[in-house]
């Protein structure tokens, strides 16, 4: 019956009941181009790998704040990791006391093309974006990841003096980051050792809704599955079952979550924009989805008073370019000069 019933989702643009974007079925088909040379194991399921700017195998005393980034559906962590260090690099001084973490979301294609150990996680070519299971070596959550990275960073013998840590992610990255800002339970590792956590959501193609309301509901009422996970609440994986949607749209709203929006990132047949039904429904580019999203938080019962959108002028879909913008090293930094609240 499950078989069956992921044949008939595929046919409306779904998988397995889970929604996935349309424009994420073909350069993310190939291996990737490099792997990440750190590891961290999950729980002891599986291993993860990374890039780290310093080894955490050995006591941080000098790190203060640790920012992770995430990849997009290409799991190109090598490229990610250089847009870490160049944003580290323009926050200059402020820079120098962070820790640059790059996680990995490998494909069964990647363990494959590199004759990977059979305990490295890997997922489906989609699947890790909102959380489902590890395909192998055992069902670990792509967020459940994410839970080890917070976890390891809450280790007060690795990291003394570590204040703040920022989750941040740009385009496909930051779809990842405004799911798991919903979702992730890592967090409460952190806060009992006193460590701030911030999300950063940039320029994403969607947005995960709380209610069935969308800004072009001609679309939505056109498209099956437009209100299912990573869209909206319907069909979610393990990972967010046991919590209702209210609990997660409370839990949401009560973390910190800068939206940065680049002002020229409006091109409706952008070849990295998620085209299916279920975005379209949440407007016709990034930075109109990104507007209506917030205001459309706004006016939920619950408010939003921990999130804050900036406009990023000028700049469109560029990671590096976000990134390194006196909004981006606000965001990742608290360096002043941002200024483009709305």
């Amino acid at each position: 019956m499950r078989a069956l019933a992921c044949l008939a989702a595929l046919a409306l643009g779904l998988i397995c009941g889970h929604a996935f974007a349309a424009d994420e079925d073909a350069p993310n088909r190939k291996p990737v181009k490099a792997i990440g040379d750190a590891r961290l194991s999950v729980g002891g399921r599986g291993m993860l790998p990374l890039y780290l700017s310093r080894d955490w195998s050995l006591p941080q005393p000098a790190i203060s704040r640790a920012i992770i980034v995430l990849h997009g559906r290409l799991r190109n962590a090598d490229e990610y990791y250089i847009s870490a260090n160049n944003a580290q690099a323009a926050a200059g001084d402020d820079g120098k006391a962070s820790l640059m973490i790059v996680p990995q979301f490998l494909a069964e294609i990647d363990i494959e093309a590199y004759k990977l150990p059979q305990d490295m996680l890997r997922w489906s070519l989609e699947g890790w974006e909102g959380g489902d299971a590890a395909l192998a070596p055992n069902p670990v959550s792509s967020f459940e990841a994410l839970d080890a990275i917070l976890a390891k960073l809450s280790e007060r013998r690795v990291f003394p003096n570590l204040k703040q840590v920022v989750v941040a992610g740009h385009s496909g990255g930051g779809q990842v980051v405004q799911r798991y800002a919903i979702a992730g339970k890592g967090e409460a590792a952190l806060l009992r050792q006193h460590i701030d956590i911030r999300y950063v959501v940039a320029n994403p193609s969607s947005y995960a809704y709380f209610s069935a309301e969308r800004p072009m509901p001609k679309i939505a009422a056109s498209c099956p599955g437009y209100d299912n996970w990573k869209y909206g609440m319907g069909d979610r994986p393990p990972y967010l079952a046991d919590a209702t949607p209210a609990a997660l749209e409370q839990r949401y709203v009560e973390r910190e979550v800068i939206y940065l929006l680049g002002t020229l990132d409006t091109n409706p047949k952008h070849s990295a924009l998620d085209k299916s039904c279920m975005a379209e429904a949440q407007g016709p580019y990034r930075y109109a989805r990104g507007h209506a999203y917030v205001d459309a938080m706004a006016k939920r019962d619950h408010g939003t008073p921990s999130h804050r959108v900036w406009d990023v002028a000028g700049v469109g879909h560029d990671g590096d370019k976000m990134l390194t913008s006196k909004c981006g090293l606000a965001a990742l930094f608290d360096i002043p000069g941002c200024g483009a609240e709305r």
